[in-house]
Formats: structure tokens, sequence, C-alpha cells
């Protein structure tokens, strides 16, 4: 009589999480602008020896803090945004002084990327970045031809696979099984289906019943599925300083201080010495912006 093995408890630390990258790779970084980014995670990255990475991600404050760093060799983004700042700062002064290639394409050609990577094809036909500059500025991307009688041409999309993805979510189980409780599922889900392996943090971790038994709660927001994830990380605030509603908002006094540190070398030093130093940790962080807070008013 044959037995199902018991499902495995994917919990692990951030730290633990990263070690399980290397440098040169391929990394996907899930949310959108300054929404939902797995903060803690890319902290922890940012403590890690890893780099020349490429990174696909719709780009926020995880693109700008290992641009300053100088961790990326290659960018694959739509845009590069803290939303009530429209241009992430370090993002903008890497892109000026040709710090790393760029792949920068259409919001939708992205989106179409992901879905090719996730369903293991090759590329997909998308009519977005036709006529435009995105063809001229990205001369490897390739057109198709509808093999029917409308013969319309299209962008052939490649497909965006990654060596590993990095994704936030409001609830998790121990499992990898991850919740999305905002207005938004951004493309979580893509991300850890496009890649090898896959890490969820999230603000809390709960039981598998918990994620789908509150009667007021859609059965679709059980964005993410176990079989797509390699380990899960609980990190309450691990968003921060971006928003992960509805547990808390972006914390805006905070990003506005990031973006003006941003601007002149010494006051970034200062920054990056008081909230993200080499020995530090999530503990370390979160006190550090307590304390800061406290200090503002």
């Amino acid at each position: 009589m044959s037995t199902v093995p018991p499902a495995r408890d994917k919990t692990m630390t951030p730290e633990e999480a990263v070690a399980r990258l290397s440098s040169g790779m391929t990394v996907g970084i899930g949310g959108w602008g300054s929404r939902r980014k797995p903060m803690a995670l890319v902290r922890a990255l940012l403590r890690s020896p890893v780099t020349d990475l490429t990174v696909i991600s719709y780009g926020g404050p995880d693109v700008g803090l290992l641009a300053a760093a100088g961790r990326i060799r290659r960018l694959v983004t739509a845009f590069v945004t803290l939303d009530s700042i429209p241009l992430e700062p370090h993002y903008r002064a890497a892109r000026q002084r040709g710090a790393f290639a760029l792949t920068e394409i259409d919001e939708a050609m992205f989106m179409w990327g992901l879905h090719a990577a996730a369903n293991r094809l090759p590329f997909l036909p998308v009519r977005a970045g036709i006529g435009s500059d995105v063809m001229r500025v990205n001369p490897e991307l390739r057109t198709v031809t509808s093999p029917y009688e409308d013969g319309e041409e299209f962008v052939a999309m490649p497909a965006l696979r990654m060596d590993a993805a990095l994704v936030h979510l409001n609830r998790a189980d121990r499992l990898g099984n991850a919740q999305y409780l905002g207005p938004d599922p951004y493309f979580d889900d893509l991300f850890c289906e496009a890649a090898d392996t896959a890490f969820v943090s999230c603000e809390r971790l709960v039981g598998t019943a918990e994620l789908t038994g509150d009667g007021d709660r859609s059965p679709q927001t059980l964005l993410v599925g176990r079989h797509s994830v390699t380990g899960v990380v609980e990190t309450p605030g691990g968003a921060h300083f971006t928003s992960c509603v509805p547990d808390h908002p972006r914390d805006e006094p905070f990003q506005r201080a990031y973006a003006a540190a941003a601007a002149a070398p010494a006051a970034w030093a200062e920054f990056s010495a008081r909230f993200l130093p080499p020995d530090g940790d999530e503990k370390s962080y979160r006190e550090a912006v307590r304390t800061w807070h406290e200090e503002q008013q």
C-alpha cells in the first residue's frame, strides 16, 4: 500500500533564503513600484556577497537599493518608480552613469514574458511594442506573423525565465501557499511560476485552513501555491517602506527621507550606516526605523 509523504515545512529566515542565491543569477522581484516589495529579502541580499545579478522587476526601491550597492549587471523592467515619487533616484543615478545594462520594455510585454516563462514557452506574441521605440532600443526583439488569415504581425516577447524569485504576500502557511489581502495581486504568482526557485516572505504565518477558512475572503486571494515555492519567510513589516495593505500603508515620511538621502553621497552613507549596516538584520532595521520616527515627532 503506497503512502503519501507529509508536506514539507518550508519556513526559513531571510538569511537562509538568500544563502540559496549566488552571483550571476537571474533574480525576479515581485510587487509593483513601491507596493508590496519583498524588502526584507532585498535587505538580506544586500548583506550577502551576491552580486552580478540580472534583475527582473516592475521596479521600485528593490531596484534602487541593489543599484546603489552595485549588485546589478542587467535590469529588465518596464519602469522603476516610488509611486508618490515618480522616478526612483538611485535607479536614475545608476542609469546616468551607465552602471548596468538595461532591457526596458512595455508593461504588457513584461507580463507576457512572465506568462511565457510560467508556461515554459520560449515566447508569446503580443501587440504591445509594435510601432514604438521599444523595438528600436531592443534590437534583439523579433516579430512573428499570424499563421491565420489575418496575417497580423506581433512582437515575439521572449520568456522571462529566472533562477530565483522573491515575493512578499500578506499571509502564508509553512508549506508555501500564500495569500494577498490587498486590492491587487500584481504578478507575484507568475514570478514564482517563472522561476526555478521562489522565496515568499509574508506578514504573518497562519495555518493552511486559515488561508481560505474566512467566509468573507474570495478563494482567488490564495494567489501562490506551494508547488512553486521553495521557502517561506515570516517577516512582519517585511515590505517596509513599501505598502502592504491592509497590513500597513507605504511609509511616506521614510520614503521621502530615503529619496532625499539618495541625492548626495554623504547623506546616503549616513542613511546606509544607520538603516542598512552589513552586520544588521531585520530586527535591528525595525528598531532603527522606529527610533527615526520617534525623532521626527
